[in-house]
This record gives C-alpha cells, structure tokens and sequence, in this order.
C-alpha cells in the first residue's frame, strides 16, 4: 500500500492554511502548517516531505529565502503562493528553484489540483492516477495540430506558444518568458500581443476539442497548459 504524500504548508494567514489543510486532507495527503519561515528547515529535516506549499510574504524568512535554503540540500517541489504580482519575484523564484507558482486569490480546489500536478510531473505518475488527457500531434513543418481525428492549422507564433506550453505541462510561463522563447530576434512586443495570441489560439484549440480546456491564465502570472474538462474548469473558476 502507497503511503500517503506528505505536503508542508508554510503560511501566516491561518484561516487560509487551515482551509488548505482541509482540503489537502480530503484529497488524501496528510498536511503540516508551519506559520514562521525560520521554522521550515528545522521541521523539513526531522519530517518526509512530498511538496511544500510556499507563501512568499512570512515572518522570520521570506519565501525566497526559504526556497534558496531549501534548495542547497533538497530537489523537493515547490509551488509558491503569492499576492505579490512583480515580474521579478516570479522570475528570481524560478531561478531560485521554485516549481509553479499560485497566485492569490484562488481556489483551495485548483490548489489541490496544482499540487496533483506537479507530483506526477516531478515523481512520475502512478498507475492509478488520471494521466493527463488530450495528447496532441504537433506538426511544425505544416502548424498544424491533431487530436481525436480532427486537425486545426495554426499561425507560427500560435504554433511556437503552444509548443512552448504544451512540452512543461502545468508549468506555468511569464508573458515576460513567452516572449524570449517565441522572438529571438530581441524585438519589442507587448504583453497585450501575448495575450491576443494567446486567445486565437485558445479558440484555435476549442474548435479542436471542444470539450477540454487546454490553456489557462493565471493572475497575475502568465499562461499555462493543463488539459481540463470545462465542467472541471467551471468548478475551480
């Protein structure tokens, strides 16, 4: 028998780790909340931790702080909850080694489902887990992409974002990083032509499969792909 994953919850918010902790729990993980930064290395080495649930605002150390620590001995997933939406935290925590990143406000079930996520991306998913649904062919010679029989035709820049997304599922990626990834001749574009792209090619991709969401936006962060049905979709929104 599996044992259960453990996941850390560090936040000073606590009816917000309480919440996360309920619904940790019901999505069968066991949860530890810790309120102080200063208080996760001590913790982390005497406790098996899968994931930890990281704010980046905390008393004692900062979620930077922490990640940076943690890091120098341990490969553990990190995903970073934040109110705080400057590029150059999101960028210097992935530096740091943070895995995804949550922004507030959300909701504690798309949390659960990030952390599902990000476990089977950093672990492997096990037999009895759901695998990701809707694999799609990506043809780079024609832009074109297939899935369940159909096939829709895309521009270049749709085609580039997609395949930037689609190879790191659930990860999500800055408007900032999209552009480095998509323009490499250093011109200059606007985050409001990202996102334009972006929603081409979001109908693009339901006119493909209408009845999954592929690619998400998440405030005050960027894009990311994580195949979803709608009903599923609704639910966390």
């Amino acid at each position: 028998m599996n044992r259960k994953k453990h996941i850390l919850i560090v936040e000073d918010e606590v009816k917000l780790a309480r919440v996360l902790e309920d619904y940790l729990h019901s999505a069968g993980f066991n949860a530890h909340w810790l309120a102080n930064g200063l208080d996760v290395q001590p913790w982390f080495k005497e406790h098996p931790v899968d994931l930890v649930l990281l704010d980046l605002m905390l008393p004692g150390a900062s979620g930077l702080e922490v990640t940076k620590a943690l890091r120098r001995f341990s490969t553990v997933p990190i995903i970073m909850i934040t109110a705080r939406v400057e590029e150059i935290d999101r960028l210097l925590g992935l530096e740091l080694g943070a895995d995804d990143y949550i922004c507030k406000p959300f909701s504690p079930r798309e949390v659960v489902a990030r952390v599902k996520a990000v476990l089977r991306r950093t672990q492997g998913g096990k037999p009895d887990e759901e695998p990701l649904p809707a694999t799609l062919a990506l043809d780079a010679h024609s832009f074109r992409v297939t899935a369940s029989g159909r096939q829709v035709t895309l521009t270049a820049v749709e085609f580039q974002l997609l395949h930037v997304l689609y190879q790191q599922p659930s990860r999500i990626f800055s408007r900032v990083q999209l552009i480095d990834k998509i323009y490499h001749d250093h011109r200059i574009v606007s985050d409001r032509t990202i996102d334009s792209h972006i929603k081409k090619l979001r109908k693009k991709l339901t006119d493909l499969l209408p009845e999954l969401e592929l690619i998400h936006s998440v405030y005050g962060a960027g894009y990311r792909y994580a195949p979803q049905t709608r009903a599923l979709e609704e639910a966390l929104s």
